[in-house]
């Protein structure tokens, strides 16, 4: 060309080089092509306008998906975008491969892409040559994805940011795996550094708390929001002298800062380091785009669950009380698991309320204070203010000195009174056990609203349910009545009490749940020389076996395993006050205590029940039934001949295969029984007839106020004892046999 002549026009020179125009407007959906672009596509050789379906005929499927990868990527990156290109004919045959160079733009307020590019034919490079890694067909291609699959997997169950920041650390990405990774965030004006992985303890120091104005990399990407590519050690000290000599100690070649955003807010920036050159591809970069992205959401995640367990176990802690320590003879332990969804705070809670009087708090006539549980419907925020109300009305009717029944009748009507509304659109209910306890003497006065009954481990490791008289849950009815149930724990026994998200995690019903509680409560000593490390291993071991891993193993029969919250509370009896209780503890081997009140018939049946469960290692069945038959005539006679409540008490001496029962009925009576001789028809006056039958030993013992009947039964073997003189044989003879299956005892 002359000096002076005019230059060719551009396509002019594209045409020569081979080279085609072509544009796209994602809003229109049409791309224009001029008359190479056009050949290079397989079309005939004039320019044209295609449809974007018509033009991603032409392309191979995996390539169009890049482009559509690259295309945002580059604007959010003001750079050029960059892909390889297979093009293929109307049978999927590759024709040629080409390289698609375009400046992309997007418009706001069209919400369109726009893209001015350009279409050249290259040579496909062989695989396994140098120049193929950066192909973006091919192998390479398939574990990029594979990567990226693996990668998103991983960061999306990483539940903490040390979770986040290890799985980071072990990110191995196809062809150019970083050695160096430090993750930057944002603290006011400075960056932090919240981990870093390649390099040693203190190496951070020059880049904690660095100002945001700073010539730093890392700095640029937090304030512009923009990736940072540098390719080479000269490329960082041209463009970063400032903090070059921070950088150049650690002898890296490579490095690549991208901004961690999530929700539209850019919140730190991830660093990765190479130790050879990376020339930082478009398909390099949007691998590793795509990683800071999914980083980013990750560390997101990750804040917001820390945040949310902060918030809850601090809450927990405000809502939990202390428990009361040095209480003499008796250890207290607690355990409070929430449910694991939501802000796992739910409505279970537990409390220890010391009882008014007395230099300690504790009590006047002996160390006294009561022990709650209770459960507020629901697992929600509303459960736990509700829980937190309750339990404050409860301790503020406790202090001033109501007995039990008082305090959950009072309790039902507040929590009526602040769940009932004109609409009833937020009903709720709670079940609660309280108990009050005097530690001189062991002795417990129940009253309980729709809750669980306590469970007793007895001295010998005998665990059974403790059957209690309750009412409604609180909240149901305001007008209703929690009656009490007295009894006492003796020294070396414990005391469970619990909500029913103990007993049902893990896909359990009552039933099945009960059964593996009751084995943990049956392997858990507590020693009495170290009964307060004791009590703490049991409640662990309670937790552990239904809330642990080895739950598991003891999942039950129900589909629905949607868990519950869990609170237990154990209290336990030393036996070291008096050396004469000391004695009588190590020579009785169970005993219990349980009320009969005149409006209570069918609590009968809960007596037989219990009894039974009392002599369940007993060598004799027919022993059983007798004593069993007795006990429900004594406890039905004092219902039915007098106008008091019956108190029994039934007590086991001795060693097993030698042992003696002792079963005492006490009531506030002044006529003595005697013995009469029934007519065969008659409905009464066999009570006696049946003890001197049955029992090995029986009396009568006046006392200042009423009257007690005891019976004894000595243990004998299975095969030969007939259960005293006439055994179950008597019974049925006297045609009362059925009473002993009965739930109706009158």
């Amino acid at each position: 060309m002359r000096t002076g002549e005019s230059l060719p026009s551009t396509g002019n020179i594209l045409a020569a080089l081979a080279t085609g125009l072509w544009h796209w407007d994602t809003a229109t959906a049409l791309v224009t092509v001029d008359a190479e672009a056009a050949r290079l596509l397989g079309l005939p050789a004039r320019p044209t306008t295609l449809t974007e379906d018509e033009t991603r005929a032409r392309l191979h499927p995996a390539d169009w998906n890049e482009i559509i990868g690259v295309v945002p990527l580059a604007v959010a990156e003001g750079t050029l975008a960059e892909v390889r290109i297979r093009i293929i004919d109307e049978r999927g045959n590759v024709l040629r491969t080409v390289r698609s160079r375009s400046k992309p733009s997007y418009d706001r307020e069209r919400r369109a892409y726009e893209l001015i590019g350009t279409l050249q034919e290259v040579t496909e490079p062989a695989p396994g040559t140098s120049s193929a890694r950066s192909a973006v067909t091919g192998d390479w291609r398939r574990s990029r994805e594979a990567f990226l699959l693996d990668a998103g997997r991983a960061l999306a169950e990483a539940r903490s940011t040390e979770e986040v920041l290890r799985v980071a650390a072990g990110l191995s990405m196809p062809g150019f795996s970083p050695d160096g990774l430090a993750v930057f965030g944002v603290q006011g004006e400075r960056l932090t550094i919240i981990g870093h992985h390649g390099y040693i303890p203190g190496d951070d120091g020059p880049f904690a708390h660095m100002p945001l104005s700073t010539d730093y990399p890392a700095a640029e990407v937090v304030r512009t929001g923009r990736a940072v590519y540098l390719s080479s050690p000269g490329d960082y000290r041209d463009r970063y002298p400032a903090t070059w000599p921070l950088a150049a100690q650690f002898g890296r070649r490579s490095w690549a800062f991208l901004p961690l955003t999530a929700g539209g807010h850019t919140m730190g920036a991830w660093m990765a380091a190479f130790s050879y050159p990376v020339a930082f591809t478009p398909d390099e970069r949007a691998v590793l785009t795509t990683v800071a992205r999914m980083l980013a959401q990750a560390l997101s995640r990750a804040s917001a669950a820390e945040t949310q367990r902060e918030l809850t176990e601090g809450l927990q802690r405000s809502m939990l009380p202390s428990l009361i320590a040095g209480i003499p003879g008796m250890n207290v332990a607690a355990r409070y698991i929430p449910t694991g969804g939501g802000l796992q705070v739910g409505g279970d809670w537990y409390d220890m309320i010391p009882l008014p009087g007395g230099a300690t708090g504790l009590g006047t006539d002996g160390e006294r204070f009561a022990l709650v549980i209770g459960d507020v419907q629901g697992h929600d925020v509303r459960a736990a203010g509700l829980m937190g109300q309750l339990r404050i009305a409860l301790r503020a009717y406790a202090a001033e000195g109501h007995r039990p029944d008082a305090v959950l009748s009072r309790a039902s009507r507040f929590l009526h009174g602040i769940t009932h509304d004109d609409d009833l659109a937020h009903l709720r209910f709670a079940t609660c056990l309280y108990a009050e306890a005097d530690a001189a003497t062991g002795r417990l006065e129940v009253a309980r609203a729709g809750h669980p009954d306590p469970v007793i481990r007895m001295a010998d490791g005998t665990v059974m349910t403790r059957p209690t008289a309750g009412g409604p849950p609180l909240g149901v009815d305001p007008d209703a009545d929690y009656p009490t149930t007295a009894f006492v724990l003796e020294p070396g026994e414990t005391m469970m009490l619990c909500t029913d998200g103990l007993i049902e995690t893990g896909g359990h019903d009552m039933e099945s749940g009960w059964r593996r509680v009751r084995a943990i409560l049956e392997e858990h000593a507590v020693p009495d020389d170290d009964r307060e490390h004791g009590l703490e291993e049991l409640a662990d071991a309670l937790v552990q076996g239904v809330h642990g891993p080895s739950s598991h193993h003891t999942t039950g029969p129900l589909t629905d395993r949607r868990e519950d919250d869990i609170a237990v509370l154990l209290l336990y009896r030393g036996g070291e006050h008096e050396r004469e209780e000391a004695a009588v503890a190590r020579a009785r081997v169970r005993s219990t205590l349980l009320s009969v009140a005149q409006d209570e018939p069918e609590r009968i049946a809960e007596a037989r029940q219990y009894l039974r469960e009392l002599l369940h290692d007993w060598a004799s069945p027919d022993q059983v039934d007798s004593a069993v038959l007795l006990v429900s005539e004594l406890c039905t006679n004092v219902l039915v001949h007098t106008d008091a409540d019956a108190l029994l008490l039934a007590e086991i001496f001795g060693r097993s295969g030698a042992r003696r029962l002792r079963v005492q009925v006490t009531d506030t009576g002044d006529d003595l029984p005697h013995k009469r001789r029934p007519g065969e028809l008659a409905s009464s006056g066999r009570g006696l007839v049946l003890m001197e039958l049955l029992a090995d030993a029986w009396g009568v013992e006046p006392q200042g106020k009423g009257k007690s009947i005891w019976f004894e039964l000595y243990e004998r073997d299975g095969e030969g004892g007939d259960g005293g003189a006439g055994g179950n044989e008597v019974a049925a003879d006297w045609g009362l046999s059925d009473q002993l299956q009965s739930s109706d005892p009158l």
